[in-house]
């Protein structure tokens, strides 16, 4: 009986290498976001919500850290290691600078907040916390999540992932009671992921026998240079998304940002939603864009057409049930809270309506039109979110994320219109 499931077309569907890679993504994006849920209440109980506010403002903090950390590798390295599979001479090179850049990336990140906090004394209400976080830029640097993906073997990784998540969860339950141990909560994120990732270096070196080199500068400064153009269009993306909490620290106290970072996270799960169909439906749209633009067009019209009405339903659906969301994450009655979650929930529809048009750009190697988007993204979101939160606080930055998500879509569409109005007019026309 499972000899002839192999034979049916399902099985073949499964057995693919590219649907088997973005399973496993979503397996590893999955649990990152249930693993959130779950510990969002405990860490409020546990430390309050104005130290919540604090370490959700340090781990921002980290997180465009890692960017720097990341370097575009995440978009550049797993091509490199497809290409050479089979040669595991080349792939030890590859491996060996890699890990070595991001690794010292990380150390120099590292000395640029340390330097910050005891030379200039920034970051004053969260220095402590900020530099016991610095642990997750380690752990983002030894994340060998690329190189799995450039094999094609994302069953470990995935399972890898799981396994620190669970780790960090239990240390959240068993040390993080009282305000005091705020530090600690990123410091056990981090020292779970890079011990796990650690293992995972083992099993590379072991059992897939690619070797450890002295790091090669020129290669690595060579592979710095090429990256580029990935680092910046990665750094403006998630200053655009993700640069609200920092904007608003700057205007807000502890008690504020923890009510804000709460609803923010709500909505960075739901937001989750269109990028994934776009990862998911790439490769397809790709070979038909090639092949038969005719039926390309048509597909990506009636997937764009779903999307919009699943981001709708997203969004009605979170701004009515916003009171509810909050009670269960928080155990309290926070209105400020769902005030900010129902502005924010409109963001997962806003967000669908630019999917169609980033899909057009990659599958025609629009490289540099993603690129403009991206910064003039990012630079309308710092000067909309700070001049709207200067003068409405919270809600300012809430309502800036969202005409940030309508401003983007408007960009992407002149950016279109202008310099391919082929592309343009076959899909809008």
């Amino acid at each position: 009986m499972l000899e002839k499931l192999g034979l049916l077309p399902f099985g073949t569907f499964i057995r693919n290498k590219s649907i088997q890679n973005f399973l496993f993504l979503a397996i590893i994006q999955s649990s990152n976001v249930l693993i959130t849920i779950i510990s969002m209440p405990l860490l409020i109980q546990g430390i309050g919500v104005d130290q919540f506010g604090l370490v959700n403002l340090s781990l921002s903090v980290i997180v465009l850290l890692n960017i720097l950390v990341g370097f575009g590798y995440n978009l550049s390295a797993p091509r490199e290691v497809a290409i050479n599979q089979q040669n595991k001479l080349a792939l030890s090179h590859i491996v060996s600078n890699i890990f070595s850049a991001k690794i010292l990336l990380a150390a120099i990140a590292s000395l640029v907040i340390i330097i910050g906090v005891f030379g200039f004394n920034l970051f004053q209400e969260y220095q402590i916390i900020l530099v016991f976080s610095l642990m997750l830029l380690f752990s983002e640097a030894t994340l060998p999540l690329w190189f799995f993906q450039g094999m094609e073997k994302m069953k470990l990784v995935s399972i890898a992932n799981i396994f620190s998540k669970l780790l960090f969860l239990m240390g959240i339950v068993l040390f993080i009671h009282n305000p005091e141990q705020s530090k600690w909560v990123n410091f056990l994120m981090g020292f779970f992921g890079m011990g796990v990732n650690l293992f995972l270096l083992v099993y590379i070196r072991t059992f897939l026998g690619i070797k450890f080199y002295r790091p090669e500068f020129l290669a690595i400064w060579k592979s710095l240079k090429e990256n580029g153009l990935f680092f910046f269009s990665n750094l403006a993306s998630h200053i655009s998304i993700n640069g609200g909490l920092i904007i608003l620290s700057f205007f807000s106290n502890a008690e504020i940002l923890g009510m804000y970072s709460l609803a923010e996270r709500v909505m960075m799960v739901l937001r989750i939603f269109p990028p994934m169909v776009v990862q998911a439906i790439y490769p397809n749209c790709s070979k038909l864009f090639k092949k038969d633009r005719i039926l390309f067009f048509k597909f990506l019209r009636r997937v764009y057409v779903y999307m919009l009405i699943m981001g709708f339903f997203l969004t009605l659906t979170t701004y009515f049930l916003a009171p509810w969301i909050i009670s269960i994450l928080s155990k309290r009655d926070l209105q400020e809270s769902v005030l900010f979650l129902r502005v924010l929930s409109f963001v997962p529809f806003l967000a669908c309506l630019n999917a169609a048009n980033v899909t057009l750009m990659l599958v025609a190697d629009l490289k540099d039109l993603l690129f403009k988007a991206s910064w003039m993204m990012s630079a309308y979101m710092i000067a909309i979110g700070t001049l709207l939160t200067f003068l409405l606080g919270p809600v300012g930055i809430s309502i800036s994320v969202l005409t940030t998500e309508v401003a983007v879509f408007c960009i992407c569409l002149v950016l279109l219109y202008r310099n391919n109005r082929e592309l343009f007019y076959e899909f809008y026309s």
